[in-house]
């Protein structure tokens, strides 16, 4: 047997059910948090009974003091009901509404207590009965409702999605306020033990897409969820493309917008977006703000968006297929001036093709990774320092220079980052191809990507939808543009839900 294969085999991935064996005593819920520094124990008499004790737990940091000073050790010590009877009735009335608290569970088994602790419940152990009463005391610090960063709210809503699972769900309900928005829940992770909650609109998502996801969300089995990559990765199951299968969004009325497309919604605790699919392609041009703008404004904005698509993929490849293999193509004074200013450097047009988007990527990913003032100097000390050193330097031609900014900043008119990456990685495939073959190469380069993208779907759904035509899609409506809101009476693009009418 080959020693990477003994090796694993050896060192199984340590899943464990029930991970915690042994009755729910005192000692064994000690030993679950034996050093950890934030482990507290504390003996309550009942009614100040040292004939009655109840021993707590809690985990100090993932509480909140005055919810256990108020709702639990004040009624264990005063209430006068406590008083008359033995313990097992009043361990009864404990689990039955005597403290003041919302949500009590009676606990049996030691996994379910170790969970409650870590999520900011207290457990009241009675030794006698080998059982537990968790309350929900934990602490409510979080990250306030902010501003979405990434989607800059010009006209309509500034609300944020944050980190807190049941802060999201919240703003999905005042958003949504009908019984017909569900909610099903998914714990991913077994050290994490990350909450995954998966949102439809009933009567309108296909629920073959709803249990889809619900079982890809089972048969996740890792660690933890620890970036979106945890999420993303493991539910799409074409593994091999940069385009992104899921759309996310920071937005919750965007986010509203999707379920009511037909759409299925994943918020997970401690990632301040949601995801919608099926994705389809036609997604990533658009913004919250389309249905904000007048429909004229909106539609050409929509357009813009797709040519600079077609720039920012294609522009380097056809300057390096022309200047190089087919001069002929270019009219007889730019030919000229691109010949003249070329003169003096000595490297290849592929080359300073090439260089170039390279810098141009290494100075876009160090001013994401450097602080905000100085990731603004490092940009400003690159586009205008660097790059006008470089041409006055003779190592590139002004020409490669301006095509390879306008292809650049062409690309930043993308809503979805995810997609703009994916362009920029096949931005490099195609000015390859067009320094091998010239046009042919990068006519070939379009029909693989074409072909790759006809290839892809999301959930049943195919990522050129509604490009594309061979599925049941039914009424759709305009997709390159944004008609009239009056005129959208039918909801598009997602096959399989169950009611397209839009409208009246």
């Amino acid at each position: 047997m080959p020693k990477h294969q003994t090796k694993r085999e050896s060192h199984p991935h340590p899943r464990k059910i029930p991970r915690y064996t042994g009755e729910v005593t005192c000692e064994n819920i000690a030993n679950i948090f034996t050093d950890c520094a934030d482990f507290t124990p504390r003996t309550v008499f009942l009614n100040n009974d040292p004939k009655r004790p109840i021993q707590i737990y809690f985990l100090s940091g993932m509480v909140r003091n005055e919810r256990i000073n108020d709702y639990v050790l004040r009624p264990l010590a005063q209430d006068s009901t406590l008083r008359a009877v033995n313990m097992d009735e009043a361990w009864t009335l404990l689990s039955n509404g005597s403290l003041y608290n919302m949500i009590a569970k009676v606990r049996t088994n030691l996994d379910d207590v170790a969970a409650d602790l870590v999520q900011g419940w207290c457990a009241l152990v009675n030794p006698e009965r080998k059982e537990a009463i968790t309350l929900f005391v934990a602490t409510e610090e979080k990250r306030s409702v902010g501003e979405p960063i990434n989607e800059p709210a010009l006209k309509g809503s500034r609300e944020s999605f944050s980190e807190s699972l049941r802060t999201n769900t919240a703003m999905v309900r005042r958003k949504l306020r009908a019984p017909v928005v569900k909610i099903r829940e998914e714990t991913v992770g077994r050290h994490t033990a990350t909450p995954v909650d998966v949102l439809w609109i009933d009567g309108i998502a296909d629920i073959a897409t709803v249990d889809a996801v619900m079982e890809k969300l089972r048969q996740i089995d890792i660690d933890g969820v620890e970036t979106t990559g945890s999420i993303e990765e493991y539910l799409v199951h074409q593994k091999h493309t940069p385009f992104p299968l899921m759309m996310f969004t920071q937005r919750p009325d965007r986010f509203c917008g999707g379920l009511m497309e037909g759409r299925v919604g994943i918020l997970a605790e401690g990632l301040p977006l949601g995801y919608l699919l099926p994705a389809t392609i036609d997604q990533f041009f658009r913004t919250g703000q389309d249905k904000a703008f007048n429909w004229m404004v909106a539609s050409a904005l929509m357009i813009l968006r797709y040519f600079c698509m077609m720039v920012t993929l294609l522009l380097p490849a056809l300057y390096i297929a022309l200047v190089t293999f087919h001069p002929e193509a270019i009219p007889l004074k730019l030919a000229l001036s691109i010949s003249a200013a070329k003169q003096e450097v000595p490297f290849s047009t592929i080359f300073e093709v090439l260089v170039l988007l390279v810098a141009f990527e290494v100075l876009q990913e160090a001013g994401l990774r450097l602080p905000t003032s100085i990731g603004a100097t490092v940009s400003i000390l690159g586009g205008l320092v660097v790059g006008n050193a470089a041409v006055e330097a003779l190592i590139v031609s002004p020409a490669v220079l301006i095509v390879v900014a306008i292809a650049g900043i062409a690309g930043y008119t993308q809503p979805s980052q995810d997609f703009s990456g994916a362009l920029r990685l096949w931005r490099f495939g195609l000015a390859l191809l067009a320094s091998a073959a010239g046009l042919f190469g990068l006519i070939i380069g379009v029909v693989a990507l074409t072909r790759h993208l006809a290839g892809l779907e999301s959930f049943g759904t195919p990522y050129l939808a509604p490009f594309t035509v061979g599925y049941a899609q039914g009424k759709g409506k305009a997709d390159l543009t944004r008609p009239p809101l009056r005129k959208e009476k039918w909801r598009g693009n997602v096959s399989g839900i169950q009611n397209r009418r839009n409208q009246k």
